[in-house]
């Protein structure tokens, strides 16, 4: 969960989609990424030449669950054309599963993942939804996610003003519930 806003439209959209995978059976692991500490990617290169990260913080715990799950939701507001800083924090953290792929030619396990990506903003200009998917594409493909589905709600700006909208919250929990699916 990438949005600092709690009760806010994305983790509206969230939960719903949470509650369609728990009715199929999904255990989750749930990141509030605004509450956690995360720093920054330093670019360092230990992680090319170790792929793992030396920052001691709670990516370490996000770390542990991208290694271990076969599904994935990430859910972030679009903030000026891009996910939120919280979102894109993490994202930029999972430099390691790069380095592990494309550096060191290793392959992220376990296999068949699967992924879904949920966004709201408030403007109606398709520029924020188009950089916020390309940037979640990125983080996908870095830990080995090759299918993902897109859900984004545009025009929606106002704490629960997606309550209005019945047919995006119907979306997200069956996208919820498709995702567990083979």
């Amino acid at each position: 969960m990438g949005s600092p806003r709690k009760g806010g439209n994305t983790q509206i959209l969230l939960d719903e989609a949470m509650r369609g995978a728990r009715e199929k059976g999904a255990e989750i692991a749930y990141f509030d990424l605004n509450n956690m500490k995360i720093g920054g990617c330093q670019d360092c290169g230990v992680c090319a030449e170790t792929c793992c990260c030396h920052i001691n913080d709670d990516m370490q715990l996000v770390y542990q669950a991208i290694r271990e799950s076969y599904r994935f939701i990430l859910a972030s507001p679009i903030f000026f054309a891009g996910v939120s800083a919280q979102a894109k924090a993490m994202i930029d953290r999972c430099q390691p599963f790069w380095c592990e792929k494309y550096l060191l030619k290793r392959p992220i396990p376990p296999e068949g993942r699967a992924g879904l990506f949920i966004t709201v903003g408030g403007m109606k200009k398709a520029e924020g939804r188009d950089c916020s998917f390309a940037t979640a594409r990125s983080f996908f493909r870095t830990i080995s996610v090759l299918e993902h589905r897109e859900l984004c709600q545009l025009g929606v700006d106002a704490r629960g003003e997606i309550l209005k909208h019945p047919e995006a919250l119907k979306e997200a929990y069956e996208a919820g519930k498709t995702l567990m699916e083979p």
